[in-house]
Protein backbone atom coordinates (compact mmCIF):
# COMPACT_ATOMS: atom_id res chain seq x y z
CA UNK A 1 0.00 0.00 0.00
CA UNK A 2 1.30 3.45 -0.87
CA UNK A 3 0.37 6.32 1.41
CA UNK A 4 1.09 9.98 0.73
CA UNK A 5 0.94 11.78 4.08
CA UNK A 6 -0.20 15.41 4.15
CA UNK A 7 2.14 18.22 5.19
CA UNK A 8 4.61 16.72 7.62
CA UNK A 9 7.39 19.29 7.80
CA UNK A 10 8.26 21.73 10.54
CA UNK A 11 10.61 24.56 9.69
CA UNK A 12 11.37 23.03 6.30
CA UNK A 13 12.44 19.65 7.72
CA UNK A 14 10.61 16.36 7.52
CA UNK A 15 9.44 15.08 10.91
CA UNK A 16 10.11 11.36 10.69
CA UNK A 17 7.86 10.68 13.67
CA UNK A 18 4.93 12.32 11.92
CA UNK A 19 5.59 10.45 8.67
CA UNK A 20 5.72 7.08 10.45
CA UNK A 21 2.51 7.84 12.30
CA UNK A 22 0.69 8.90 9.13
CA UNK A 23 2.05 5.92 7.22
CA UNK A 24 1.14 3.27 9.80
CA UNK A 25 -2.11 4.78 11.14
CA UNK A 26 -3.31 7.62 8.93
CA UNK A 27 -4.97 5.61 6.16
CA UNK A 28 -7.23 3.59 8.47
CA UNK A 29 -10.87 4.50 7.89
CA UNK A 30 -12.99 1.47 8.85
CA UNK A 31 -13.89 2.95 12.25
CA UNK A 32 -14.86 6.44 11.04
CA UNK A 33 -18.57 5.69 10.40
CA UNK A 34 -18.97 4.50 14.00
CA UNK A 35 -17.37 7.62 15.52
CA UNK A 36 -19.57 9.80 13.32
CA UNK A 37 -22.67 7.81 14.31
CA UNK A 38 -21.90 8.21 18.02
CA UNK A 39 -21.16 11.92 17.61
CA UNK A 40 -24.49 12.41 15.85
CA UNK A 41 -26.25 10.47 18.61
CA UNK A 42 -24.79 12.65 21.39
CA UNK A 43 -24.45 15.94 19.51
CA UNK A 44 -20.93 16.45 20.81
CA UNK A 45 -18.70 18.06 21.82
CA UNK A 46 -16.18 15.25 21.30
CA UNK A 47 -12.98 14.42 23.18
CA UNK A 48 -10.61 12.42 20.96
CA UNK A 49 -8.01 10.69 23.15
CA UNK A 50 -4.71 9.79 21.50
CA UNK A 51 -5.62 11.97 18.53
CA UNK A 52 -2.25 11.72 16.77
CA UNK A 53 -2.22 13.90 13.66
CA UNK A 54 -6.01 14.15 13.62
CA UNK A 55 -7.13 11.16 11.57
CA UNK A 56 -10.47 11.06 13.43
CA UNK A 57 -10.62 14.61 14.83
CA UNK A 58 -10.50 16.22 11.39
CA UNK A 59 -13.34 14.02 10.10
CA UNK A 60 -15.52 14.85 13.11
CA UNK A 61 -14.74 18.57 12.86
CA UNK A 62 -15.56 18.64 9.14
CA UNK A 63 -18.93 17.09 10.04
CA UNK A 64 -19.57 20.06 12.33
CA UNK A 65 -18.69 18.63 15.75
CA UNK A 66 -16.58 20.72 18.11
CA UNK A 67 -13.65 18.42 18.90
CA UNK A 68 -10.88 18.46 21.47
CA UNK A 69 -7.83 16.48 20.36
CA UNK A 70 -5.77 15.16 23.28
CA UNK A 71 -2.28 13.91 22.39
CA UNK A 72 0.95 13.50 24.39
CA UNK A 73 3.34 13.68 21.41
CA UNK A 74 4.13 17.34 20.68
CA UNK A 75 5.24 16.67 17.09
CA UNK A 76 2.04 14.85 16.19
CA UNK A 77 -0.04 17.59 17.78
CA UNK A 78 1.85 20.27 15.84
CA UNK A 79 1.09 18.42 12.60
CA UNK A 80 -2.60 18.27 13.59
CA UNK A 81 -2.65 22.03 14.23
CA UNK A 82 -1.07 22.67 10.84
CA UNK A 83 -3.70 20.58 9.08
CA UNK A 84 -6.72 21.67 11.14
CA UNK A 85 -6.61 25.34 10.07
CA UNK A 86 -10.15 26.70 10.45
CA UNK A 87 -11.72 23.46 11.69
CA UNK A 88 -13.34 23.53 15.17
CA UNK A 89 -10.54 21.56 16.84
CA UNK A 90 -8.88 22.43 20.15
CA UNK A 91 -5.49 20.78 20.51
CA UNK A 92 -4.35 19.74 24.00
CA UNK A 93 -0.89 18.35 24.84
CA UNK A 94 -1.48 15.95 27.74
CA UNK A 95 -1.10 12.37 28.97
CA UNK A 96 -4.37 10.41 28.81
CA UNK A 97 -3.70 9.12 32.33
CA UNK A 98 -3.45 12.60 33.85
CA UNK A 99 -5.41 15.47 32.33
CA UNK A 100 -7.78 18.12 33.62
CA UNK A 101 -9.52 20.26 31.01
CA UNK A 102 -11.60 23.35 31.58
CA UNK A 103 -14.41 21.77 29.59
CA UNK A 104 -16.23 19.04 31.58
CA UNK A 105 -19.37 18.45 29.51
CA UNK A 106 -18.25 16.27 26.61
CA UNK A 107 -21.09 14.37 25.00
CA UNK A 108 -18.68 11.80 23.59
CA UNK A 109 -15.19 10.64 24.55
CA UNK A 110 -13.55 8.29 22.04
CA UNK A 111 -10.34 6.24 22.27
CA UNK A 112 -9.63 4.86 18.77
CA UNK A 113 -6.91 2.56 17.42
CA UNK A 114 -6.30 0.44 20.55
CA UNK A 115 -4.75 3.47 22.28
CA UNK A 116 -6.04 2.34 25.68
CA UNK A 117 -3.94 -0.83 25.43
CA UNK A 118 -0.80 1.28 25.06
CA UNK A 119 -1.28 2.85 28.48
CA UNK A 120 -0.10 -0.20 30.40
CA UNK A 121 -1.61 -2.31 33.17
CA UNK A 122 -4.98 -2.01 34.87
CA UNK A 123 -3.98 0.83 37.22
CA UNK A 124 -2.86 2.93 34.25
CA UNK A 125 -6.18 2.33 32.47
CA UNK A 126 -8.00 3.18 35.71
CA UNK A 127 -6.20 6.53 35.84
CA UNK A 128 -7.47 7.35 32.35
CA UNK A 129 -11.00 6.18 33.14
CA UNK A 130 -11.14 8.45 36.20
CA UNK A 131 -10.11 11.39 34.01
CA UNK A 132 -12.65 10.44 31.36
CA UNK A 133 -15.46 10.17 33.90
CA UNK A 134 -14.68 13.67 35.16
CA UNK A 135 -15.03 15.08 31.64
CA UNK A 136 -18.07 13.23 30.21
CA UNK A 137 -21.45 14.71 31.03
CA UNK A 138 -24.35 12.72 32.47
CA UNK A 139 -25.71 10.39 29.76
CA UNK A 140 -22.73 11.20 27.57
CA UNK A 141 -20.84 8.31 25.95
CA UNK A 142 -17.39 6.78 26.33
CA UNK A 143 -16.32 4.55 23.41
CA UNK A 144 -13.04 2.60 23.48
CA UNK A 145 -11.66 0.48 20.63
CA UNK A 146 -9.64 -2.58 21.66
CA UNK A 147 -7.83 -5.46 19.98
CA UNK A 148 -8.68 -8.52 22.12
CA UNK A 149 -6.59 -10.91 20.02
CA UNK A 150 -4.32 -11.07 16.97
CA UNK A 151 -2.97 -13.59 14.49
CA UNK A 152 0.72 -14.26 15.31
CA UNK A 153 3.44 -14.51 12.68
CA UNK A 154 7.23 -14.22 12.50
CA UNK A 155 8.94 -13.31 9.24
CA UNK A 156 12.23 -14.67 10.63
CA UNK A 157 10.63 -18.14 10.64
CA UNK A 158 9.56 -17.85 7.01
CA UNK A 159 5.94 -17.02 7.75
CA UNK A 160 4.14 -14.72 5.34
CA UNK A 161 4.07 -11.11 6.54
CA UNK A 162 1.77 -8.28 5.41
CA UNK A 163 3.05 -6.13 2.56
CA UNK A 164 5.18 -3.11 3.52
CA UNK A 165 3.59 0.33 3.67
CA UNK A 166 5.48 3.08 1.83
CA UNK A 167 5.40 6.84 1.51
CA UNK A 168 7.44 9.32 -0.50
CA UNK A 169 8.01 12.65 1.24
CA UNK A 170 10.42 15.41 0.17
CA UNK A 171 12.79 13.19 -1.75
CA UNK A 172 12.74 10.37 0.80
CA UNK A 173 11.09 6.95 0.65
CA UNK A 174 9.76 5.67 3.99
CA UNK A 175 9.15 1.90 4.23
CA UNK A 176 7.41 0.23 7.18
CA UNK A 177 7.68 -3.56 7.04
CA UNK A 178 5.78 -5.71 9.57
CA UNK A 179 8.12 -8.45 10.82
CA UNK A 180 6.46 -10.12 13.81
CA UNK A 181 3.29 -10.32 15.89
CA UNK A 182 3.58 -12.28 19.15
CA UNK A 183 0.55 -13.01 21.31
CA UNK A 184 1.27 -13.74 24.96
CA UNK A 185 -0.81 -14.11 28.11
CA UNK A 186 -0.52 -10.43 29.04
CA UNK A 187 0.51 -8.61 25.87
CA UNK A 188 0.34 -8.48 22.09
CA UNK A 189 3.70 -7.41 20.65
CA UNK A 190 3.86 -5.88 17.15
CA UNK A 191 7.25 -5.36 15.52
CA UNK A 192 8.25 -3.53 12.34
CA UNK A 193 11.39 -2.57 10.48
CA UNK A 194 11.40 1.08 9.44
CA UNK A 195 13.72 2.11 6.62
CA UNK A 196 14.34 5.50 5.04
CA UNK A 197 15.84 5.53 1.53
CA UNK A 198 16.73 8.24 -0.91
CA UNK A 199 14.08 8.72 -3.60
CA UNK A 200 14.75 10.01 -7.11
CA UNK A 201 18.41 10.86 -7.71
CA UNK A 202 20.53 8.37 -5.81
CA UNK A 203 17.47 6.19 -5.28
CA UNK A 204 17.95 3.14 -3.09
CA UNK A 205 20.54 4.58 -0.72
CA UNK A 206 19.57 3.64 2.83
CA UNK A 207 19.71 6.71 5.06
CA UNK A 208 18.27 5.25 8.25
CA UNK A 209 16.94 1.96 9.61
CA UNK A 210 15.30 1.19 12.94
CA UNK A 211 13.37 -1.52 14.72
CA UNK A 212 9.97 -0.47 16.10
CA UNK A 213 8.24 -2.43 18.83
CA UNK A 214 4.71 -1.77 20.12
CA UNK A 215 3.26 -3.60 23.11
CA UNK A 216 -0.50 -3.74 23.66
CA UNK A 217 -1.85 -4.98 26.98
CA UNK A 218 -4.12 -8.01 26.50
CA UNK A 219 -7.64 -6.88 27.30
CA UNK A 220 -11.03 -8.47 26.69
CA UNK A 221 -14.26 -6.57 26.21
CA UNK A 222 -15.66 -8.16 29.40
CA UNK A 223 -12.64 -7.07 31.42
CA UNK A 224 -12.82 -3.54 30.07
CA UNK A 225 -16.56 -3.30 30.77
CA UNK A 226 -15.84 -4.19 34.41
CA UNK A 227 -13.10 -1.57 34.65
CA UNK A 228 -15.33 1.06 33.07
CA UNK A 229 -18.16 0.26 35.47
CA UNK A 230 -15.75 0.61 38.41
CA UNK A 231 -14.97 4.14 37.19
CA UNK A 232 -18.64 5.12 37.40
CA UNK A 233 -19.87 4.53 33.86
CA UNK A 234 -22.93 2.45 32.95
CA UNK A 235 -22.45 -0.24 30.27
CA UNK A 236 -24.05 0.05 26.83
CA UNK A 237 -23.99 -2.49 23.96
CA UNK A 238 -20.53 -3.23 22.58
CA UNK A 239 -19.99 -2.60 18.87
CA UNK A 240 -17.54 -4.08 16.38
CA UNK A 241 -15.44 -2.63 13.58
CA UNK A 242 -14.96 -5.42 11.01
CA UNK A 243 -11.51 -6.26 9.64
CA UNK A 244 -10.40 -5.06 6.22
CA UNK A 245 -7.89 -6.55 3.79
CA UNK A 246 -5.17 -4.42 5.40
CA UNK A 247 -6.26 -3.98 9.02
CA UNK A 248 -7.53 -6.12 11.88
CA UNK A 249 -10.97 -5.53 13.33
CA UNK A 250 -11.80 -4.05 16.73
CA UNK A 251 -14.31 -4.36 19.50
CA UNK A 252 -15.62 -1.00 20.70
CA UNK A 253 -16.73 -1.00 24.32
CA UNK A 254 -19.31 1.72 24.98
CA UNK A 255 -20.65 3.12 28.26
CA UNK A 256 -22.78 6.03 29.47
CA UNK A 257 -21.76 8.69 31.95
Amino acid sequence: MVVNPPATSTGGRVSHGVVWHELECGSYAADLPLWLELAERTGGPVLDVGAGTGRVARVLARAGFATTALEQDAELLAALRAQARELPIECVLADARDFALEQRDFGLCIVPMHTLQLLGAREQRAAFLRCARAHVRTRGLLAVAILPDAEPFDRAHGQLAPAPETASVEGLRFISSPTRVAVGKNAIVIERERTVKRYGRGAGTVLASEHDRVELARLSAAQLRAEIAAAGFRPAPTRTVPPTDEHVGSEVVIARG
